[in-house]
């Protein structure tokens, strides 16, 4: 299978995954030459990711994504894609619209926000596979986008 869904340390249910593949892959497509695609999400606790952020970053500062780029091949992508579902549900309740009262789609008691906060985050690491940065405010704009972007056409 060419895109892999896993979990580390958490229990955790990933809904959607044949329209998440599909969609992924089909974007990937769309945007780029690469022949073959091989990425893996695994989804963890903070605690999980802060280790692995302060084991081979050097960072000691909890993320809600790590990407690593497994291929220096132009025709062959290949990565891992580690996700903290804890920082997907603080994040959701920080960035949710205030009046919002919606439950949770994820399986762990929060808004139904936290869908689209877990679907911007996976897709922010494809798009850094693709080549986009968020180093500075400009990239950051144009990241985001793109992540919109995606967000609205798979819901559509």
């Amino acid at each position: 299978m060419p895109i892999t869904f896993h979990t580390a340390d958490i229990k955790f249910s990933l809904r959607n995954k044949i329209a998440l593949r599909r969609f992924i892959t089909n974007q990937i497509a769309q945007s780029s030459n690469y022949q073959t695609i091989k990425l893996s999400f695994v989804f963890c606790s903070d605690e999980y990711l802060l280790s692995i952020n302060r084991q081979f970053l050097n960072h000691d500062y909890y993320t809600d994504i790590i990407t690593f780029p497994l291929s220096d091949s132009k025709e062959h992508l290949e990565a891992e894609i580690y996700i903290s579902i804890d920082r997907v549900k603080e994040n959701s309740q920080k960035f949710k619209p205030k009046n919002s009262k919606v439950k949770s789609k994820l399986n762990i008691a929060s808004p139904a926000d936290e869908l689209d906060e877990l679907h911007r985050v996976m897709f922010h690491g494809v798009l850094h596979l693709l080549g986009f940065k968020d180093k500075n405010k400009s990239n950051r704009l144009e990241m985001r986008k793109m992540e919109d972007k995606w967000i609205n056409q798979f819901k559509n």
